[in-house]
């Protein structure tokens, strides 16, 4: 995920003071790659939406109009954010069925098929989206996110592009877009793109987070530190917040503060391997 120099005169150990602030990107992970991941449009489990009693109350209003696609486009929702993603592809599927021009069941459907690891199918859906609303944004950003995480970063950001010149309010696509701007080393057009996106969606961590490496790239640890920081106010659940945090502790010097933000970001994600990274660096440097 990186590939420019920085001026490294913060970091005090004599091993990170040899990486570039995008290969610190790089070997923290932290170009979007957060551990709950809402920014890139994955589904966020909440196992209420998929309760016997919600689902009940939605088909209820499928039985009492089983021709009206909407109903099964709401439960295929309630079915996907529950996590069962066979149910919701078999609603979306009807949906489609009584509805071929149907873009928004489309782009639901497609989500989906992220979620199952199906992102040629998802593309597909986005495009027949599109297809059918050039303009949807939601359908964009999602492509987007589709295209970003295979690498072909050109195309990511011509969706995202698209979807903030129709004026779209949803702060993903400025978030994302940052993330572009912040691997190909444009740090600043990236901190305009966080700040919008933390503008359209304050209480979201992800754009704080991305704000913040922006702002390492650029040697200013203090409104790094103040955004991570904030981003663990709002979520203190988040690995990549506290290994964030845990670098500024590192490139000060503080080595018993970073350990301890290291250790906290494992114990919530064991498997997070730049938090394990981090602590070994400490740790190593005594």
């Amino acid at each position: 995920m990186a590939d420019m120099m920085l001026n490294t005169r913060s970091l005090r150990s004599p091993r990170s003071a040899n990486l570039s602030a995008l290969a610190i990107i790089a070997a923290l992970g932290l170009a979007g790659c957060t551990t709950n991941n809402t920014t890139d449009a994955v589904i966020r489990i909440d196992k209420a939406q998929g309760s016997q009693e919600n689902i009940a109350s939605l088909t209820s209003v499928i039985n009492a109009n089983p021709r009206d696609p909407e109903g099964y486009n709401v439960r295929g929702s309630a079915y996907g954010r529950g996590g069962d993603f066979r149910a919701a592809l078999n609603d979306f599927n009807t949906a489609l069925q009584l509805n071929p021009k149907f873009y928004q069941a489309y782009a639901n459907r497609a989500l989906v098929y992220r979620n199952m690891g199906q992102q040629q199918q998802a593309v597909q859906d986005y495009n027949a989206a599109l297809q059918l609303n050039p303009n949807y944004d939601v359908a964009l950003i999602g492509r987007g996110n589709v295209y970003r995480a295979s690498g072909q970063d050109d195309a990511a950001f011509n969706d995202f592009n698209k979807a903030i010149q129709n004026g779209t309010t949803d702060g993903r696509a400025y978030h994302n877009r940052g993330l572009i701007f912040q691997k190909r080393n444009d740090q600043a057009r990236a901190i305009d793109d966080f700040s919008k996106a933390i503008s359209l969606s304050p209480n979201s961590p992800e754009p704080y987070n991305g704000r913040g490496i922006s702002y390492i790239a650029t040697n200013d640890d203090d409104n790094a530190f103040a955004d991570f920081n904030h981003a663990i106010e709002l979520n203190g659940n988040i690995a990549e917040s506290w290994a964030n945090q845990a670098l500024v502790y590192e490139r000060k010097g503080d080595k018993q503060k970073a350990a301890r933000s290291y250790r906290h970001a494992i114990g919530l994600d064991p498997k997070y391997q730049p938090a394990k990274d981090g602590l070994a660096r400490v740790n190593a440097a005594g």
